[in-house]
């Protein structure tokens, strides 16, 4: 499969990302006029939300938000939505403190790690192609990588025992260029060239490795025949209509992006900020839940194979904590097995927590650290409880 042609692929891939208008995209009076229910363009059967729903969570809801996270002085976005209808949405602070421009539904913030939850569904919907396989070799698609055990899914799984590439410095020690703005394919070439030792094995054992979605950018860009960014903007960001939803370029985008802070001071850039995959996609709370409505979607992308981002390969007992294809997964007090993903750079914290059982999207993203943000989790026990 990887020896397609580029045009040949741009072709089927505009055909597999673009919705089947004579099979599954909604029918003119299903779409809803009131903004505050969102939608996609693929057939869902979702039931509707009662306001007597809506009226009992969205108290509780207001409630956890003032006591655990829009405490003086956070800046962010926050929104819980079921079955698409906006149950509660609050947007605080600064988006860009130097032009003292607020936070609003537009504002596209960092996702941080978050990323990863995305960069692992443009994989699964390769596989779903038949592009590329899960369980493939990396260097059947990166003939240089000089780890030959590697496949994709120990990759997505954090199980490929890869060097952090933020320790790329120390491991190089002098011969570290500190100056350079690094690419993807610059930390392939440092990888060929110095064969850093692996931390473990492959597939041994779980460490979460930023270096690992580095890899699978490029994978996605040599699937595709397109740039990392184009590759999800066809992939995932334009069928499902998420107009304010972009991975970052540094050198094109560092100026006019929303900045992140620490004690009101924006923090600067790094050489690691134009990485791609494990990082570096912008977007918004709603953008989030459309990702996450399409999920659901069979049309979207398969659902037996989206199901395999949820079965963990590191189960840790003790800490009730496992980790799939580009989700975590924990153990939660009342019992519930729950999937999410949090992400941090540099001043920029984000939370994606979707609660599969009830279809239920909660996502809290910050662009002036804080701890806050990851608190979404604890707003899922006081939604539910009791064991079901």
């Amino acid at each position: 499969m990887k020896f397609l042609t580029v045009t040949f692929f741009s072709i089927v891939l505009l055909y597999f990302s673009s919705p089947k208008q004579h099979s599954f995209v909604l029918k003119s009076e299903e779409i809803p006029s009131d903004s505050s229910k969102i939608s996609i363009p693929y057939f869902l059967k979702l039931g509707k939300v009662s306001d007597s729903f809506i009226a009992e969570k969205s108290k509780k809801i207001d409630s956890f938000y003032i006591k655990n996270i829009g405490t003086a002085g956070y800046y962010g976005s926050f929104i819980v939505a079921k079955n698409g209808k906006i149950i509660y949405e609050k947007y605080q602070g600064m988006a860009n403190l130097k032009l003292q421009k607020p936070m609003d539904e537009n504002s596209a913030l960092h996702l941080a790690s978050v990323s990863k939850v995305l960069t692992a569904t443009a994989i699964l919907k390769l596989v779903e192609n038949d592009n590329i396989m899960l369980d493939q070799k990396v260097t059947d698609w990166l003939p240089s990588f000089p780890y030959k055990s590697t496949t994709i899914r120990t990759l997505l799984n954090h199980r490929s025992g890869l060097q952090h590439y933020s320790r790329f410095p120390e491991l190089m020690k002098k011969n570290w260029n500190s100056k350079k703005i690094l690419s993807n394919k610059d930390i392939l070439e440092l990888m060929v060239k110095n064969k850093f030792r692996l931390i473990s094995p492959d597939n041994t054992r779980f460490d979460y490795c930023n270096t690992n979605y580095v890899m699978l950018a490029l994978i996605i860009e040599k699937a595709t025949g397109l740039s990392y960014g184009e590759a999800m903007k066809m992939l995932i960001f334009k069928p499902l209509n998420m107009k304010n939803t972009f991975v970052f370029d540094y050198f094109r985008d560092k100026d006019t992006v929303s900045m992140s802070y620490r004690n009101n001071k924006a923090n600067p850039w790094d050489q690691f900020d134009n990485l791609n995959g494990d990082k570096n996609i912008y977007s918004t709370p709603r953008d989030l839940v459309k990702f996450d409505l399409a999920t659901y979607s069979n049309d979207f992308i398969n659902q037996n194979l989206m199901k395999e981002a949820y079965v963990g390969y590191t189960s840790n007992m003790k800490l009730g904590k496992d980790y799939g294809l580009g989700m975590r997964m924990k153990k939660l007090a009342n019992g519930e097995t729950q999937v999410y993903h949090n992400g941090w750079w540099h001043g920029n914290t984000s939370s994606f927590v979707p609660v599969k059982k009830d279809t239920i999207s909660i996502i809290c993203l910050s662009n002036k650290y804080s701890n806050n943000t990851y608190e979404t989790l604890k707003l899922v026990e006081s939604l539910y409880p009791q064991t079901k």
